[in-house]
């Protein structure tokens, strides 16, 4: 495999993939690169937002309703934690908790806690609980990202 890149100013980011063959492979990284552009509608008091995946921190749900955080805000997400899961795919969050999705992207360092469970901490020091159930879902994670 090749990898060209060139800036080109006052012109969006566009990706061209040439193949000499369509196959799995290409298709799986199609998927992937059209995925990175995904974003979940998110809700203040006064307006609504489309908010870039890439740019939530992690996805918590607090008395049935669904918060997306980012670095600097936090805005309602009107869906469910289904809805949050179908969206995730090859993105970087994956489910930490019954109640939380993390952004494995954002992710500063992980830390073992008493009982199975791990302490994730995120760029902007926010520490959330992974529990036992889902350690599988962050070991596959590591593995993909090589952590």
């Amino acid at each position: 495999m090749k990898i060209e890149k060139r800036q080109v100013k006052d012109k969006p980011l566009t990706v061209i993939v040439e193949y000499p063959e369509w196959n799995r492979h290409v298709e799986g990284l199609i998927g992937r690169i059209g995925r990175l552009d995904a974003s979940l509608a998110g809700r203040t008091e006064d307006r609504q937002v489309s908010v870039a995946l890439s740019d939530i921190y992690y996805i918590e749900n607090v008395e049935r309703k669904l918060f997306l955080y980012t670095k600097d805000e936090v805005y309602r997400y009107e869906g469910s934690m289904a809805d949050v899961g179908e969206n995730a795919g090859d993105t970087g969050l994956v489910r930490i908790s019954r109640t939380c999705f993390m952004n494995t992207d954002h992710l500063k360092e992980i830390r073992q806690l008493k009982n199975s469970r791990l302490e994730a901490v995120m760029d902007n020091d926010e520490k959330l609980i992974v529990s036992r159930k889902y350690l599988q879902d962050i070991k596959k994670c590591f593995g993909r990202k090589a952590l």
